[in-house]
């Protein structure tokens, strides 16, 4: 039975089983971070784990400057264009990541009191900060270098060793600390530092090409439009917890921070089914066969709509395991949040069309626009309301999101396509607030567990019903990577 098994899995052609490697190790590092987030909120204060959220939505905002997102979609397309000297490309992106982040460290060690006051972090915390940065930068060239070569052992191995080194040594430190919010960080700063710094100098080894002009300047020429796409993609999903900190308290970021964190939970279907279905997009915009692409997209959204709605259900008994009662009134935010799951999963289906005709235009203006109007509403409805604002304000900022990206998208399918209708407008809204309205419907059952146990049955009979659909689009979608 075993070398049966055996067999059969030596069968399976390499990108295959390289692509189930990559999706399953990226379930296991979701995974240990879920096992391990209801120890750190018993370790940690409200006040605390809302201090880390914080840093890492400054961090996440600041790598857009300090790296200028190189590890983004220009490596990808630049090992592809550059596959002739693909070691040459890849060591000179290492250098200008280098170079960029150098130039920033040296403005912070200038002006050092000015961004600590304005981000109100020490410069310990800004220091390792710049140095996670800079490590989750090489972590992602390397990390791509080995996608696209199949080599999953190597990255997989690292980053099952990584994510499960990251919490011990985060609970080691926070135990013997005062200041445990500072010990966490620094945790994350040491494991990281130790398993990815090494990837800058291998690859040194490999192609001294440290500078070449003409890659610094392809890749600056394609990257930097992007960055108001980049900056305004962070800013929406980290604004929230540093206005909550500003303008209510340490505490309530914290306790915002967890239900956000719970809420992206589902982010690992997002991931799964992307990975999947991305490619396969691309090559029928490039077959001009886009007609194939809402008999799939549409189950997606199904998909994707009833993980969130069943998120949504468990939500009391979900913070209840990953955290203390301190942390109880996280269940009120997790339903708009993972509302907004949904929609960052369609724009992918829309944005495909923008990426494909390299439109950086549209793509800053649909994401800039959302991140403005997230900034707007936090300012005045956070005042007013408390924290529980910040997640209907995601939520209103991913749907106009999604709306102005589908305004690009039918733009483009208008004038390069000659397509006046790619999507089912009816079918779309049906699947959309239909998924709404159950969560909504779900979040006022909160108070009275009989009827939200009932509807959880219902909807589990109902999807037992038709578990012969489900499995049959399941197969089809699985077997994207094998169609034209």
């Amino acid at each position: 039975m075993i070398e049966k098994l055996v067999q059969r899995y030596k069968a399976v052609p390499i990108p295959v089983r390289a692509s189930m490697w990559f999706a399953g190790c990226s379930f296991l590092q979701r995974g240990i971070s879920m096992i391990t987030t209801p120890i750190f909120t018993r370790l940690l204060s409200s006040a605390d784990y809302g201090r880390i959220g914080v840093f890492n939505s400054w961090m996440s905002i600041l790598s857009v400057f300090v790296t200028l997102n190189l590890s983004a979609g220009i490596f990808m397309q630049g090992l592809v264009k550059f596959s002739a000297e693909r070691e040459r490309f890849s060591s000179a992106m290492y250098g200008l990541c280098t170079t960029v982040t150098a130039v920033w460290l040296v403005v912070y060690l200038l002006f050092q009191d000015l961004w600590n006051e304005l981000f109100s972090l020490t410069a310990v915390q800004m220091l390792g900060m710049l140095l996670l940065i800079w490590c989750s930068a090489m972590a992602s060239f390397w990390s791509m270098q080995q996608r696209i070569d199949f080599h999953y052992r190597k990255l997989v191995l690292l980053s099952v060793l990584v994510s499960v080194a990251n919490p011990i040594v985060g609970i080691v430190l926070v135990l013997h600390a005062e200041d445990k919010a500072m010990a966490r960080i620094l945790g994350i700063v040491l494991v990281e530092a130790l398993a990815y710094s090494w990837t800058f100098f291998a690859q040194m080894r490999r192609d001294h090409t440290f500078f070449s002009g003409s890659i610094w300047r392809y890749a600056l020429r394609f990257n930097i439009p992007l960055i108001p796409h980049y900056l305004a993609s962070a800013v929406l999903s980290g604004a929230d917890r540093i206005m909550i900190e500003d303008l209510v308290g340490s505490s309530e970021a914290g306790i915002y921070n967890l239900a956000y964190s719970v809420s992206l939970i589902m982010t690992i279907f997002n991931s799964a089914m992307l990975q999947t279905i991305e490619p396969w997009l691309y090559r029928k915009i490039g077959s001009r066969k886009t007609e194939d692409i809402p008999s799939v997209a549409y189950p997606c959204f199904v998909g994707i709509a009833l993980v969130n709605v069943f998120l949504i259900a468990l939500a009391p008994e979900i913070v209840a395991v990953f955290a203390p009662p301190a942390y109880h009134d996280a269940i009120w935010v997790i339903p708009p949040v993972a509302m907004s799951v949904y929609f960052t999963f369609s724009y992918s289906f829309f944005a495909v069309f923008e990426f494909y005709y390299e439109k950086t235009f549209y793509i800053a203006l649909s994401t800039v626009g959302g991140a403005v109007l997230n900034v707007a509403l936090n300012a005045v409805f956070i005042r007013i309301y408390g924290y529980y604002a910040a997640g209907y304000t995601t939520l209103i900022c991913y749907m106009v999101y999604a709306v102005l990206h589908f305004a690009c998208m039918h733009r483009l399918c208008r004038k390069k396509l000659g397509i006046t209708k790619l999507y089912d407008m009816r079918i779309l809204l049906t699947i959309t607030f239909g998924f709404m309205a159950a969560g909504f419907a779900l979040l006022s059952t909160y108070r009275t567990p009989a009827i939200r146990y009932a509807l959880i049955a219902g909807l589990m009979i109902a999807l037992f019903m038709m578990r012969g659909q489900i499995l049959d689009r399941t197969k089809r979608l699985l077997q994207l990577k094998k169609s034209d």
